[in-house]
């Protein structure tokens, strides 16, 4: 019996050595040879100009009449003209559906750092019982898909009579990013170490005080990088604006372009200026975010 044991221990081990010798292998020849580099290289330039192409294109061709997007759609403007962009503010009035996405993108961030933060907390550094339970129904339920659940939540949305205002996308919203929200920031103050909270409970510090004082300040590179990734998704949540929100006094921007697309599908040039000033947002936001986000990503690896 112990033979077996050992024979068995045996046979893992020489698979882990095979395992890591094959990591090896191909760590140098991906980084150090040059075949690898020129491989690494050469799928990174055909990625980045995959993705930066679409978006030069609409630039370019936003500056355009529609009579020349037809005629000379991959040349640079001849005569490079703002109208589309007046036309978008005057014709389908843009403006209020940038402050429609704001505010409620900027609510939903809102509210799911606030109530995810304190859940978090409380997931993060206090012990009850089913925690793990709940821990559980947390991960389980970012398997479930907006799909399947846009009927019961268009039907409360009707009875609480919600349908076509603001709070119509900000509950529903808030909702479904709560438990990323929850399940990354407990990750995160779980590696805050505990002499912090003991210290913090020496000195009188309620619990509330201890979140606001010592865990908060603390954690605020992955809430910054938690709100990036909950604001992005807001704003470009189409599914869920489709279905709730129909009247265009509260309609964000998403909505607005899938309109501009069914009325004005012709207008090439104003389509193209609707979806840069749909797209601008997210690149201004993605840019100025990006320190928070790296840092963020890095710093709850070193701590503890």
């Amino acid at each position: 019996m112990n033979f077996n044991k050992k024979s068995g221990e045996h046979n893992l081990g020489t698979e882990e050595k095979q395992l890591t010798l094959w990591e090896s292998f191909l760590g140098r020849l991906f980084t150090k040879s040059k075949f690898g580099k020129l491989f690494i290289y050469t799928i990174l330039i055909v990625w980045s100009i995959s993705t930066i192409f679409p978006l030069l294109w609409v630039f370019l061709n936003s500056f355009k009449p529609s009579k020349e997007i037809i005629t000379n759609t991959f040349r640079l403007p001849a005569d490079p003209t703002l109208q589309n962009y007046l036309n978008a503010f005057d014709t389908i009035d843009i403006g209020k559906s940038y402050l429609n996405s704001f505010i409620m993108s900027g609510s939903v961030v809102f509210f799911t750092l606030f109530f995810g933060g304190l859940a978090a907390f409380v997931m993060a550094r206090m012990r009850f019982r089913l925690r793990g339970v709940l821990q559980t129904v947390l991960v389980m339920s970012l398997l479930i898909p907006a799909f399947a659940t846009i009927v019961p939540v268009y039907r409360m949305m009707i009875d609480l009579e919600l349908v076509n205002t603001y709070w119509a996308l900000i509950i529903p919203q808030t909702a479904g990013n709560l438990p990323f929200a929850i399940l990354v920031i407990s990750g995160y103050m779980a590696t805050i170490p505990k002499e912090l909270e003991e210290a913090s409970l020496m000195d009188g510090c309620s619990r509330w005080s201890m979140f606001t004082r010592v865990f908060l300040p603390v954690s605020l590179p992955i809430f910054g990088t938690v709100g990036t990734f909950v604001f992005l998704w807001s704003y470009n949540d189409l599914f869920t604006s489709l279905v709730l929100v129909e009247q265009e006094q509260v309609r964000p921007i998403v909505v607005l372009l899938s309109h501009v697309s069914s009325q004005y599908g012709t207008d090439y040039g104003l389509m193209t200026a609707a979806i840069a000033m749909t797209v601008i947002p997210v690149i201004v936001f993605y840019l100025f975010a990006q320190k928070t986000l790296e840092k963020g990503a890095t710093s709850g690896a070193v701590k503890g």
